[in-house]
């Protein structure tokens, strides 16, 4: 075995060949060009040394004791760590065979003995440039993946920022519900729709009866308190994505419920009223029950292209308006 050093930055060539010869002509060869170079007699001994020290390329004979340069060549190729260092087989078998054996086990060339130096280089020289261009094309690939990563996680983050501020924008901060702008612009979008399908558009408007006095008597941290939980109620209420909870502003809220008539927006209503009961938040100061109570007014109707949305709010103010006169905490229907 022998070896030579040069700068440290040059390309690092193993040269595997038992002839002392041939080792050493080689190895003063490359130095001579700038190439680090370290010269193997032996297979064995070749393997472990290019595992451990993964050189820019190898040189290899192919008779060589213990195992021959083929041998040699497969274990290589199929090691994770060594399977991408080019092998240029050098041997002074010139049979066809040989040649087509040494590219089917991963040879990427093959020199016949005796060699001419000037062709020896020029064959290390074409196989670095290409092992330069491979590897400054993962690079670049590695390197246009890692922009695409973040170019998705930029998008990713910037729709989840989008996503939270459309929901800041649409919700109202106190209940959580829809707020105004966002009842306004879903119910117009509700009833053009609904019109070409022709199908029917119920409204429920919700009114906590006495809020003021509860108010008054518990103070407005508590009245914030009760109009979180009613809106939660009221939200549980719905069950349809295409269903809309919102609140219409204090303590009113409205219910837009597409494709449902008349019965299904009484049901829901009902169990709005049921679960306000199960729920059972105390209001002493409320003229027509111990607990806390709604007025509801429900509508529904077939839109019309050539109306608009404010026929059926309307309809339902009225409603509330009606329940609200009638005593209170109650559900008042116009069909």
């Amino acid at each position: 075995m022998q070896s030579l050093e040069t700068s440290p930055s040059s390309e690092y060539i193993l040269v595997v060949d038992d002839t002392p010869h041939n080792l050493h002509l080689l190895i003063t060869m490359l130095t001579r060009r700038g190439y680090r170079s370290h010269g193997i007699n032996d297979s064995l001994m070749a393997i472990s040394a290019i595992q451990n020290e993964k050189p820019d390329l190898v040189l290899l004979d192919i008779n060589m004791p213990n195992i021959n340069g083929f041998e040699v060549c497969q274990q290589l190729k199929a090691g994770e760590v060594t399977c991408e260092i080019p092998i240029i087989f050098i041997s002074a078998r010139d049979e066809v065979i040989d040649k087509v054996e040494a590219f089917r086990v991963g040879g990427v060339d093959y020199i016949t003995k005796p060699f001419q130096i000037a062709e020896v280089v020029a064959r290390i020289e074409n196989q670095l440039t290409l092992r330069r261009l491979r590897r400054q094309m993962q690079e670049q690939n590695e390197n246009l993946k890692q922009e695409i990563r973040s170019r998705i996680i930029a998008e990713t983050l910037l729709q989840e920022a989008n996503e939270k501020l459309e929901r800041l924008v649409n919700l109202d901060g106190l209940t959580q519900l829809a707020n105004r702008r966002c009842f306004d612009a879903y119910i117009d979008q509700e009833w053009q729709r609904l019109a070409r399908e022709q199908s029917p558009l119920s409204l429920i408007m919700c009114d906590i009866d006495f809020f003021k006095n509860y108010n008054d008597t518990y103070g407005h941290i508590a009245g914030d308190d009760c109009l979180r939980k009613v809106s939660f109620l009221i939200k549980q209420s719905i069950r349809r994505p295409a269903d809309l909870a919102a609140r219409y502003g204090g303590e009113e809220f409205v219910l837009v419920l597409p494709n449902t008539d008349t019965s299904g927006a009484i049901a829901i209503a009902e169990t709005i009223k049921k679960g306000l009961l199960e729920l059972a938040l105390p209001h002493e100061d409320s003229s027509i029950s111990e607990y806390v109570t709604l007025s509801m007014g429900v509508t529904s109707m077939i839109p019309k292209i050539d109306s608009l949305p404010s026929i059926l709010l309307t309809a339902a103010d009225y409603a509330l308006y009606r329940a609200k006169e009638l005593g209170r905490n109650q559900i008042y229907l116009i069909g």
